[in-house]
Parts: C-alpha cells; structure tokens; sequence
C-alpha cells in the first residue's frame, strides 16, 4: 500500500527535482534507503549525486534501514562547503 511523504529538495537536488517541495508516493513498509532509491529513479538527474545526498527524516539525519512513515517530512540535502 502506498504512502506520501513531504519531499523538500535543496540546492542542485530542487534543480534535479524542479521545485522545492513535492508530495511523493512511496512504497510502504519504506526505509530512507528505499526512499533515495524510489527518489533518484523518478528523478534521474538525481542519479549522478546519490551517494553524495544526505536525506533527513523530519528535521532529523537519517541512516539508510530508519523507517519513512505516511506523513514524514523528508530533505534531500546536497553536498555543503563553507569557509
């Protein structure tokens, strides 16, 4: 049974996505790992920078086996630099 997740996209990840914010269904039971891999396969210009996606499950950094529930917010956080 399906699930939907606030999906917020930053810096290259919103170019990739083309906006901001997206309401997206994913598979349920989901992991954050099954989440990167649902997201980066419907949006393939995502592909290229998977492994350097940081993903955070309402507000908070989320390893690959934490669970996504219904309602979740989720970010897709890019690389950072800052000097």
């Amino acid at each position: 049974m399906p699930l939907t997740v606030r999906m917020l996209a930053f810096g290259g990840a919103r170019d990739a996505v083309g906006s901001g914010q997206v309401d997206l269904p994913v598979p349920s039971p989901c992991t954050a790992a099954d989440l990167l891999a649902s997201v980066c396969q419907r949006y393939p210009g995502l592909g290229a920078h998977r492994t350097l996606l940081r993903l955070a499950v309402n507000g908070r950094y989320a390893a690959p086996g934490d669970p996504v529930a219904a309602g979740d917010e989720v970010a897709l956080i890019p690389p950072v630099a800052g000097g």
